[in-house]
């Protein structure tokens, strides 16, 4: 028996139910940023290399390529140094990334570890008995 079997319905529809919610909002946030910034955040990554190379293939592989090229911009951006000592990125690229640009990819990499921890959190009292 699990331990939110004996808690109010609401409490365990928020408490199962949030991480799927949160997957949707997720989705949603990733799709804004393809539609609206998307060029943007290109165009500061243009001396990049491992941007430049992987915008040209999942550019054109529809929006789950653009979506799946959003995360690996997110993975770049805010942890560079990796990709800095292999000459993958270009430091100027990512000293003059714009402020407000790389907001919007904390923003997203924020709410997809909120999700991944609530998931398992929620997977984790689901199979405590």
């Amino acid at each position: 028996m699990s331990p939110l079997d004996s808690w109010p319905p609401e409490i365990t529809l928020v408490v199962y139910g949030g991480p799927l919610l949160l997957i949707f909002v997720g989705m949603v946030f990733s799709l804004y940023i393809d539609r609206c910034h998307l060029a943007d955040i290109l165009a500061a990554l243009r001396n990049s290399r491992y941007i430049v190379f992987w915008a040209a293939g999942l550019s054109s592989q529809g929006r789950l390529g653009r979506l799946m090229l959003i995360a690996k911009i997110c993975g770049m951006v805010l942890c560079p140094k990796s990709g800095i000592r292999a000459g993958e990125l270009d430091p100027d690229d990512i000293r003059n990334f714009p402020v407000h640009l790389k907001r919007l990819l904390i923003a997203k990499t924020t709410l997809m570890v909120i999700t991944l921890v609530w998931g398992v959190l929620a997977y984790a009292l689901l199979k405590l008995k």
